[in-house]
Order: C-alpha cells, then structure tokens, then sequence
C-alpha cells in the first residue's frame, strides 16, 4: 500500500462499542462493506477496493454519549473516543472531488456503533489534485487585480443584508469606495431577488466604481454575490465582465463542489468564497469536518478567497481556531495556489494585531462591516482607522498607542474597544 494506490482519512470518533470494531465499520461501510456480507463481495473484491484500518488511538472516555441516537453503553461501560486512520483505495474514487468527498464524508455520520464522528484530515490523491482547478488568482492574482501590496486588502460588506435597491447599493459603495476601501462585498443573503435584481445592481455599481476610479484612479475590488443555479452563475459572471467587474462571489455549500468548479471552470475572475452554513459542519467538536479538510476542497474547486471568521469574532469559535484555518488556506496543496484567508465578523481597527498574528503575514482580506460602516465620524473614518492600525501592527508597533495621534483610530477604540 503507497500513495498511488491509497490515500488516508483521519477522524475522531466516540463509540459504546470497542474503538477497532468501530472502525471497521466506518472502514467497510465507505468502501466495500454493508451491514452484512453480499454474494458478490468476494474476497478479491475487498482487497482491491475495500478501506483499511491502519490505526486506532484511545484517547479518552467519556459517561455520555456526544450525539444522540448512537447505540448505547452498557452500565458502568464508558463511551470511548479515539483517533482513527483509514486508508481509501484511490481506484474508489478516481478524479472526482465530490466522490472524493463522498467516500470521506458519507454515510458515516449515522453509523449507530459512532456517537461521534469528525473529519480531521485528509491526503487529497494524486488523480484528485491533477484533475481540479484550484484558484485561478489566488493571493498574487487578488493583489494584482487589486492594486494593493505590502499590507491586508481592507474591506466591508454591503449592508442593509437586504432591502437596498440597484440605485441604493451602488450609492452606498461608490460611497464607500471613496472612503477608500480596497474591496467590497454582497452580503451572502443577496443575490438575485425581484427587489435587486443581479444584473440590474452590477451594472449599477460598476457604473460607480468607474466614477469613482476616474475620480481617484484606483481601482476597488467589488464581489458581486451570483449564487444561484450553473447556468445563471455563467450568465450572472459574464455580466460582471462586460460591465468591467473584477470579482465574483458564491455561498460556497449553496452551490456545492461541482457548481464551484463549473463556475471556476468558466471563469475570468477571482471566485470569493463564502462560507455560510458552515457552522452546521463543525460547531460540535465530534460532529462535521474540520476546516482544513474542506478548505481542501473549496481551493481544489477554485476558490481564490475563503472565510475564515474573524478575530474576537461574534459568533462561537475561538481564536485559535480562526487562526488555524487562516494558516491552512496558505498550505502547500499539489502545486495549486495559495489561497486568501479572508477575516470577518465583528472585525475593526483593534482587530488588526492579531488578525497579522494568526495569519502570518499581510496576505489576507480584513473585512469590517460595523467596524468602517458604524463608525462615529462615518466610513471614511472607519476606512482611515483600519488603515491606520494595519500601518502600526506592520511596524510591530502598538495599536492603541498608535491611536495618540490618529484621530480616527483613537476614535475607533472609543466606540468598538470595549
């Protein structure tokens, strides 16, 4: 067994049963294996394409089962959790991403012998990385496009979610571009309603950004939010192109693996991905995916951003884990482009120490919706706090002692520091 024929999964499993048997299980169960022995399932069979267990590592015990369900623990017997290595035949799967993502992440969530069950790591096969896209822009491309070097993209997000009309939204972003932002963004929750329809808001404000970069002569990055079917995202891109825009964005679980990749495929612009739903994946600590696996796949699909959450952000993951994930969207992957980590959710000024921290570098996408948008001299002081604070945390020097002789960063931590 080597890499060209195999490749290995990892997860964390809980079980009422012995941690091998239940391996086993999940083993035979994504490969070869049903609950019971079929006729055709020779022994040949299983050896060409049946999953091996090559370890299992108690780590702990636990009195109560994580999920619900699950078959249950005889009295006095604890729930054990464990470590656990499979081996995939790479024949199983070919060159597919989705299949790849079906043989790891199945059926087995509601294996009864599992009370509990993440995917922790995957090697990602040789005909799997050879056939996807991977990002066509990636970091470089992004800050050519851009314009921006040495320093994070810094950003916002449309809001109102919804409700803005064409006219309204490109009034508010050509606003928000002479504030002098690098980018902006939809918001996930608009794409193409009857109130706002793509086309009608694109045209709108690209027609803005061109005012705006005739004015200043810089260029701001606009994600135009076209998830929707393969066949409207083809059309909803190439009206992007012709009305100058230089990036799209996609709800990333919305439209699955295989839209990703088909609007990858057709595309001449950067594919901002957003993550939404993601925490249905991920927030119990024995259920899901870790975020390095399916970062995996949405850079092999052809994302050229992801979200990454942000530092001391509002919802219920930890730092650690937001930098976690940023570090992995810079991990070598098969020769495809790094992609850009992009931070958001409750990010401002005094975010910027250590968003640079967690991610290791100026490579990334500092998205401050309420941060620049709620800030008390207006967005284009909240545009000159982030900048400002970017320019101290580069200079390894002090945010709030910075913020002395910054007005508008001295002004953001009196509104957002506490």
């Amino acid at each position: 067994m080597n890499a060209t024929t195999h490749f290995r999964t990892t997860y964390l499993i809980e079980t009422a049963s012995d941690p091998q048997d239940a391996a086993e299980t999940l083993a035979g169960e994504q490969s070869a294996g049903t609950f019971v022995r079929v006729p055709a399932e020779t022994d040949g069979l299983r050896a060409r394409h049946g999953a091996i267990v090559l370890n299992v590592e108690v780590l702990d015990e636990s009195e109560r089962p994580a999920l619900p369900g699950a078959i249950v623990a005889r009295p006095g017997e604890p729930y054990r959790r464990a470590r656990v290595e499979i081996a995939y035949p790479v024949e199983n799967v070919g060159d597919s991403l989705p299949q790849l993502l079906t043989t790891i992440g199945g059926n087995l969530f509601e294996l009864a012998p599992l009370s509990g069950v993440r995917v922790v790591d995957v090697e990602i096969p040789a005909p799997v990385l050879d056939n996807c896209p991977g990002p066509q822009f990636g970091i470089e491309g992004t800050r050519r496009l851009a314009g921006v070097d040495g320093r994070p993209l810094i950003g916002t997000i449309v809001k109102p979610s919804v409700g803005l009309t064409p006219a309204q939204t490109a009034e508010l972003v050509e606003t928000l571009a002479d504030a002098g932002l690098d980018f902006v963004k939809d918001d996930e929750l608009i794409a193409d309603p009857p109130y706002s329809p793509f086309v009608d808001r694109t045209e709108a404000v690209l027609a803005a950004l061109r005012r705006h970069r005739d004015r200043s002569g810089r260029s701001v990055m606009y994600a135009a939010n076209l998830t929707g079917d393969s066949d409207d995202m083809r059309r909803h891109h190439d009206a992007v192109v012709d009305h100058g825009g230089n990036c799209v964005m996609v709800s990333v679980l919305s439209v699955g693996l295989a839209g990703l990749m088909a609007l990858r495929r057709h595309s001449d612009l950067p594919i901002h991905a957003h993550r939404n739903g993601w925490g249905a994946l991920t927030r119990h600590p024995l259920l899901g995916f870790d975020f390095d696996v399916m970062q995996k796949f949405w850079r092999l699909a052809g994302a050229d951003h992801i979200h990454v959450n942000g530092i001391d952000n509002k919802f219920t993951e930890s730092n650690e884990s937001v930098a976690a994930s940023a570090r992995s969207c810079i991990e070598p992957l098969g020769g495809h482009p790094p992609t850009v980590p992009v931070f958001s959710s409750g990010q401002w000024a005094g975010t910027a120490t250590e968003t640079l921290a967690a991610a290791g570098g100026p490579d990334l996408i500092h998205v401050a919706g309420g941060g620049i948008m709620a800030h008390p001299d207006g967005p284009a002081a909240g545009v000159e706090s982030m900048l400002d604070a970017w320019e101290a945390a580069l200079a390894d020097r002090s945010v709030a002692e910075h913020a002395n002789d910054r007005p508008a960063l001295r002004r953001a931590f009196e509104r957002f520091g506490s």
